[in-house]
């Protein structure tokens, strides 16, 4: 058996005996006064009572529902409530600026936007209605001039779930926007539950959920990972299951201290803030036994720091995927794998190989989208059944991407001799004959001030490094030792965390990021498969 029906996700948990407790980070934004604390009865009777407040407030089958507020876990509960009633929820973060979220409410269409007051204000504090792009208003934070108040609708019994075909939309979520405006990205109950879902549902070696596990994720639940974690995880039915809604690592250690992960899965953009805690002797990863990451690429000293505080002998998973197509490739690593054997070029980009059954991959030549050789690089193209439906209100991108049964993902990787994808960049950051990303291995391991590296493009000049440390600083000499071997690069730029734009995974947004260090938009890529 596996996941069959989001709506009714939690009473089918109910009806299996699934005896998981979850613990969370704080209390949800849906839910404040309940506290931390949920087993499933509890949850079930949650997104029942959502569905019935959310139903009060006039949505019915086939409307578009937005949820736009601070990031919880409760994404993924309203999203089930939704689909109870036949509707679709779209779930955007609230790290997207007032403008571009505006932009995507306009193409969405909604019945109903639910939000909070925070990210109302904000909208208004930069001259932006949010409001204006939706029938209706409800606000979970409080009372709101113009919006419904969520205590005014609570207890209002839902109707009964209302059923849909398995390739009928189910929800909308949104492409991280490392380069514009995300793409509002539709998936189905076939793509997302049976799915991506299903797949993770089977109780495999090593990397599944045990029963005695306790499972820690600290990711962005707007995304499009959110739902099938939750439905695949909970199937799976681990003792104890730890959700973290906040990166900072002032407010995520209390909790992983007073419930220590066996498994974790986080956004690599944590990963890099917590690697601090992970290399204290007393730190909270004693007991992992896997890591688990996606949403962007890892970098060799954040992997091997986590690899080393456990006390365990631990496998970190990373997946190579995008929201439009779930998982690409899978890689495993070791202690041994990251140990620092080449000291020269230390890097994860080999991302490993294709989900044997399920997914295939092909290089092509950018320009007439013929195969290329083995070892030569070229735009990656994929293949797989759990692709996503379409972009919501913009179909001719979603024609320039979609060829045929394949699916142009806009990286330029290679395929190596042992069947195995070597990533080396967007198609729109790439550097003729280089390899940003690699380089960004290279940097975060030779300096050690480097929180983060980036390294942007620019045709007729250098490339230019931007290194991200605590303070802003950066050691020029160390600087000058650590690059002497590398390809020409222009001067470093330095900023501090807090400078660097970012979406809600944590990404570094690279085209803003080019304003902030005055490079302009000219790029070596075309961007034409963003």
């Amino acid at each position: 058996m596996m996941p069959s029906d989001l709506g009714t996700l939690f009473d089918d948990l109910l009806d299996r005996g699934t005896r998981t407790v979850v613990e969370l980070s704080r209390p949800l934004d849906i839910a404040p006064a309940h506290g931390t604390r949920y087993d499933i009865a509890q949850l079930a009777a949650l997104v029942r009572g959502a569905a019935g407040w959310l139903h009060a407030a006039g949505v019915g089958s086939g409307d578009r529902v937005a949820v736009v507020k601070e990031n919880h876990w409760d994404y993924v509960l309203l999203a089930c409530a939704v689909a109870r009633l036949g509707a679709v929820p779209a779930l955007l973060s609230d790290h997207l600026t007032p403008e571009t979220t505006q932009v995507l409410l306009k193409r969405l269409d909604p019945a109903l936007l639910v939000t909070t007051r925070t990210v109302l204000d904000h909208a208004r504090d930069n001259e932006t209605d949010l409001m204006g792009f939706a029938r209706r208003t409800l606000v979970l934070d409080g009372a709101y001039p113009g919006t419904l108040d969520v205590e005014t609708l609570r207890g209002h019994e839902p109707p009964p779930p209302v059923p849909r075909g398995a390739d009928e939309p189910l929800v909308v979520n949104h492409t991280s926007g490392t380069t514009g405006t995300p793409k509002l990205v539709v998936h189905s109950t076939a793509t997302l539950i049976h799915g991506l879902a299903g797949a993770e549902s089977h109780r495999l070696p090593v990397v599944s959920s045990r029963r005695r596990d306790t499972v820690c994720s600290a990711i962005a639940y707007c995304h499009g990972r959110a739902i099938p974690w939750t439905a695949s995880v909970l199937w799976l039915a681990p003792r104890k299951v730890v959700v973290i809604a906040e990166a900072d690592p002032r407010d995520a250690e209390p909790v992983l201290r007073a419930h220590p992960p066996t498994t974790l899965e986080a956004l690599p953009s944590t990963f890099v803030r917590w690697q601090p805690l992970a290399e204290r002797a007393d730190n909270p990863f004693r007991a992992v036994r896997l890591y688990i990451s996606t949403f962007d690429a890892m970098h060799p000293p954040t992997v091997r720091a986590f690899l080393a505080a456990t006390a365990r002998r631990p496998l970190w998973v990373q997946v190579w995927g995008q929201t439009e197509t779930g998982p690409m490739t899978f890689r495993f690593l070791t202690r041994r794998a990251v140990a620092e054997r080449d000291s020269r070029h230390p890097t994860t980009r080999n991302l490993g190989r294709p989900a044997p059954g399920r997914t295939r991959l092909r290089v092509v030549d950018p320009r007439t989208f013929r195969q290329v050789p083995t070892g030569q690089p070229g735009l990656v193209l994929i293949r797989s059944p759990f692709r996503c439906l379409g972009y919501v209100g913009e179909p001719d991108r979603w024609a320039a991407k979609a060829a045929g049964r394949w699916w142009n993902t806009g990286d330029v990787g290679v395929r190596l001799r042992t069947g195995s994808y070597l990533l080396l960049d967007r198609e729109v950051d790439r550097i003729p004959g280089q390899s940003c990303v690699e380089l960004e291995d290279v940097l975060e391991d030779r300096v050690p001030e480097a929180v983060e590296c980036v390294v942007l493009g620019t045709p007729g000049e250098l490339p230019v490094p931007v290194v991200v440390t605590e303070d802003g600083t950066l050691d020029r000499v160390a600087w000058t030792r650590a690059v002497q071997d590398l390809p020409a690069l222009a001067d470093p730029v330095v900023l501090t965390w807090e400078q660097v734009p970012r979406t809600g995974t944590g990404k570094v947004r690279r085209m803003e990021l080019r304003t902030v260090v005055r490079r302009g938009q000219d790029t070596f890529g075309s961007g034409r498969w963003t």
